[in-house]
């Protein structure tokens, strides 16, 4: 039987203990690994693997030996509980031996986990799993968690108490990571907040979000888009004894305030604009990349763009003599002045 790709989260989170089998397959492995992890433990519970009641094997170690599924699969356990024989990796040939033991699978014995790259919808693999009344296929698609999803797993790492601002926040974080760097920040959110009955804020996400940009060159980007000109020149003093080289800087700043210009320039207004940024910024970064964008306006940001677009040209160039980092400092200041006349 197939399972829609509404049903299938529902069923990967209470998998049903008396089917016969489940093929999950897809292009993104990652995705693929968490929901057979996801499915395994719900089948098995917190002490399946610790029991031995869950069987794994390569797709390498099924083609040297055809028959160690359907022993997997007919063994019993020492302890009692589901039973799991999972097949990772597999391809379309080793559907016989797959198949078969699907087919002699009966009441008590293991379920039969598989996973599998993409499919063809003529994939007699796929379309066993498909058709059969007794197992389930599920394809996994290259797609960010819904919002349904993202609360499901922020319930199971323990986090109930979300600000909407913070929920926005990580619905746009899910769409923006690769699912287990989105998990894992899930994962350092849930320490983060251990023990604090407080609320999640877009502060508490941010501190957690994995960081798009450096840190130092986010202060002197952001001194300069606040027309705080004294402060660039400590800055930038630094950014030198750091090892921070003058191309790196320009691009980072370039980038910035391309970020600047593209949400001074949405038709929905600065607010959506930033709300589109993709990676996506969050809490006091965010309100502040907004403010930046209103003060500065769509023309002032094209005007800084050029500005930058000039100073990476002349850096690039084989007869600057000037010393680049002197030549970005001035280019930077002269930016901070801009919006002050």
């Amino acid at each position: 039987m197939k399972l829609s790709p509404r049903d299938a989260p529902g069923y990967f989170a209470r998998p049903e203990a008396d089917r016969a089998g489940l093929l999950i397959y897809g292009a993104d492995a990652m995705r693929i690994a968490l929901r057979r992890a996801e499915v395994i433990a719900a089948l098995v519970g917190p002490k399946g693997e610790e029991e031995m009641r869950v069987t794994r094997m390569q797709a390498g170690e099924l083609r040297k030996d055809p028959a160690r599924l359907n022993d997997a699969v007919k063994a019993a356990s020492f302890f009692p509980g589901p039973r799991v024989a999972f097949v990772e990796d597999a391809t379309e040939a080793l559907a016989a031996p797959i198949l078969a033991a699907l087919e002699d699978w009966r009441e008590g014995d293991a379920q039969i986990i598989v996973t599998a790259g993409q499919l063809k919808p003529t994939s007699k693999l796929r379309k066993t799993f498909e058709t059969h009344k007794n197992a389930y296929a599920a394809a996994i698609y290259d797609e960010p968690p819904s919002r349904a999803e993202i609360e499901a797993m922020l319930q199971k790492s323990g986090l109930k108490n979300i600000a909407q601002e913070a929920l926005r926040d990580l619905n746009d974080l899910g769409r923006a990571l690769d699912p287990g760097d989105f998990r894992q920040t899930l994962d350092k959110l849930a320490l983060y907040k251990l023990n604090d009955e407080g609320q999640v804020t877009p502060e508490d996400v941010a501190a957690c979000a994995p960081a798009s940009v450096e840190a130092d060159l986010d202060d002197v980007l952001h001194v300069v888009a606040e027309a705080r000109s004294g402060e660039i020149g400590p800055l930038m003093k630094q950014l030198r004894a750091q090892g921070v080289q003058p191309v790196a800087l320009v691009i980072a700043a370039s980038r910035h305030f391309r970020a600047l210009y593209t949400a001074a320039s949405d038709p929905g207004g600065v607010s959506q604009g930033i709300a589109r940024m993709r990676p996506p910024v969050f809490g006091p970064r965010r309100d502040r990349m907004q403010r930046q964008a209103q003060a500065w306006g769509a023309a002032n940001l094209q005007a800084a763009l050029s500005v930058l677009t000039e100073v990476d040209l002349a850096l690039r160039s084989a007869g600057q003599t000037a010393p680049q980092m002197a030549l970005v400092e001035r280019a930077l200041i002269r930016l901070a002045m801009m919006i002050r006349r």
